[in-house]
């Protein structure tokens, strides 16, 4: 079976050599809406084509961590069964925590991608060498990011970038065939 995906040659000559990439939460992985149940927990609903692009790019050696200025109980549960262990919760400050992973990875910006939705996360989109933002960011996180993507956070967005970087990797055809299995 031949990938049906294709992305401009320049948008993947630029996110080549990408070995991690940093994920904010409320408006990437979700919505960006807060639901709070009746005893005030917060709900938070996952796109799972996101999450399987996250364990394709596991499988792809490209490490996916995350960020987030938030933290819950859900948050954690969904991450662990990613398998997802680079993780910074309740962070207001990005850049430092996207600095300390890179540096446990033994990466630098230069193999680092980002995709964010707001002010936050700005920091260290400017920093990777490939930022990526939904369409519904804010207009300033939209004008820095180098691809934004069709889909709005929560929505499959997380998964678009994923297949970029699978694509970029030379890894998506490989990791679709398997799948044929």
């Amino acid at each position: 079976m031949a990938p049906a995906l294709n992305f401009p040659p320049e948008l993947l000559l630029q996110a080549q050599g990408i070995r991690v990439a940093f994920f904010d939460v409320d408006g990437v992985l979700t919505d960006g809406g807060l639901y709070f149940s009746e005893s005030g927990e917060t709900i938070k609903r996952f796109n799972t084509l996101d999450g399987h692009g996250l364990k394709l790019l596991q499988r792809a050696g490209i490490t996916p961590a995350v960020i987030t200025g938030r933290d819950s109980k859900p948050l954690r549960l969904r991450l662990a069964a990613l398998g997802i262990t680079h993780v910074h919760y309740g962070t207001e400050d990005k850049r430092p925590a996207a600095h300390a992973t890179l540096q446990a990875l033994g990466l630098d910006w230069a193999q680092a991608a980002a995709m964010g939705d707001d002010w936050p996360d700005l920091p260290v989109m400017t920093r990777c060498a490939f930022a990526c933002a939904p369409p519904n960011a804010q207009a300033e996180v939209v004008a820095t990011a180098h691809h934004v993507t069709r889909l709005c956070g929560g929505e499959g967005a997380v998964r678009e970038l994923c297949d970029l970087l699978l694509v970029a990797s030379g890894r998506y055809a490989q990791l679709l065939e398997e799948s044929l299995r």
